[in-house]
C-alpha cells in the first residue's frame, strides 16, 4: 500500500528534492493548494539524504549494512564514524569503502561513544535531510521512505521511528525488561517535554539538516537519545512518529546498551529538560 503525499505547490520558494521528476521538498510561503502524489518505496525518491552510521566493533555486520544503505535511492551521502573499533572494523571499512564517492569515512582516535560519533557525523552532513542508521542490522534501510514522507510532504521537520506503533513486518521478540525500560523512559521524557511519543530510544531519527546542525550535542554515549528529544522539543518544531519494523539482537550477537545506560538516560531526561 502506497503513502500519499499532499503537497503545497503555490508559493514554493526553495525546492530541494524531487519525486518522479516533481519537486517535492522546500520551504513554503503564501497560499497553499493540495497536490497528491504517491510514494510506494525508496525507488520513488531521488537522492536527498545523508545517512550517519556510528560504528564500534561491528566487523561482522558493517559490510552488509553499507551495501544495503547504498542500494537505497534516497541516499545522497553516507557518513561512517568509526569510534576506535578494536575488532578489525576500521580495517574492513577502509577496504569496502574504496571507490565510492558517496561515502565519508571518519575515525576517532579513542573510543568516545555513540553520541560523540553522531556529533562528528552530523558536522559532515551535506544533504538536506539527515538520518541515523545503526551498524547492527536491527533496522531496515528499505523503510527510509516511510520516515522521509512527513518531511518531504512539508508536514514535519523531525521524524522519529517507533518500534511500538506496529508494523506489517513485525518485530523480533526479545527482552521483556528492555521494553519496559524503554516505555518507562519514553513516558518520563513525554512528561518532561509535553510530547506524546511512543519510542524515544529508537535509532531511526530523521532531521532537516539545518535543525540537527544547530543543536549542540553534549552526550557522548546513549544519553544522546533523551538529550536530542529534549532539545528538539524546545525548538517547537513539527515532530512526527511513524511505525517501523525492528529485528533486535541479543547480547551474544553484539548488543551493547545496558542497564547503566538506562540509569544515565533517566538522569539525561531530568538534566536536559529542567536544568
Amino acid at each position: 500500500m502506497g503513502v500519499h503525499l499532499y503537497l503545497p505547490v503555490v508559493g514554493c520558494s526553495v525546492c530541494i528534492c524531487r519525486l518522479n521528476n516533481r519537486k517535492i521538498f522546500g520551504s513554503f510561503r503564501g497560499q497553499q493548494k493540495p497536490f497528491m502524489t504517491e510514494i510506494k518505496s525508496n525507488a520513488d525518491i531521488e537522492p536527498c539524504l545523508s545517512v550517519v552510521i556510528p560504528v564500534y566493533n561491528e566487523v561482522a555486520t558493517i559490510s552488509d549494512v553499507i551495501q544495503v544503505v547504498l542500494a537505497q535511492r534516497p541516499v545522497q551521502q553516507l557518513i561512517i564514524v568509526d569510534d576506535c573499533s578494536r575488532d578489525g572494523t576500521w580495517e574492513k571499512l577502509q577496504s569496502v569503502t574504496q571507490n565510492e564517492p558517496r561515502i565519508k569515512l571518519v575515525h576517532h582516535e579513542f573510543n568516545q561513544g555513540k553520541g560523540a560519533a553522531l556529533r562528528t557525523g552530523f558536522a559532515h552532513a551535506t544533504a538536506p535531510i539527515v538520518i541515523i542508521q545503526d551498524a547492527d542490522q536491527e533496522y531496515d534501510p528499505a523503510e527510509y521512505f516511510r520516515l522521509l514522507n512527513p518531511i518531504l510532504s512539508g508536514r514535519a521537520d523531525v521524524v522519529f521511528g517507533s518500534r511500538f506503533l506496529g508494523s506489517p513486518a513485525g518485530h523480533r521478540v526479545l527482552y521483556f525488561w528492555h521494553s519496559v525500560g524503554n516505555k518507562l523512559l519514553t513516558t518520563l521524557s513525554n512528561m518532561a517535554t509535553g510530547l506524546n511519543m511512543t519510542d524515544m530510544e529508537v535509532c531511526y531519527k530523521v532531521f532537516r539538516r539545518e535543525i540537527i546542525q544547530k543543536i549542540r550535542i553534549e552526550e557522548n554515549r546513549f544519553g544522546f537519545e533523551p538529550e536530542i528529544t529534549a532539545k528538539v522539543a524546545k525548538l517547537r518544531v513539527r515532530i512526527y512518529e511513524v511505525a517501523i519494523s525492528y529485528y533486535g539482537r541479543t547480547y551474544a550477537e553484539g548488543k551493547k546498551v545496558g542497564w547503566r545506560d538506562g540509569v544515565h538516560a533517566l538522569w539525561c531526561v531530568l538534566k536536559y529538560n529542567f536544568f
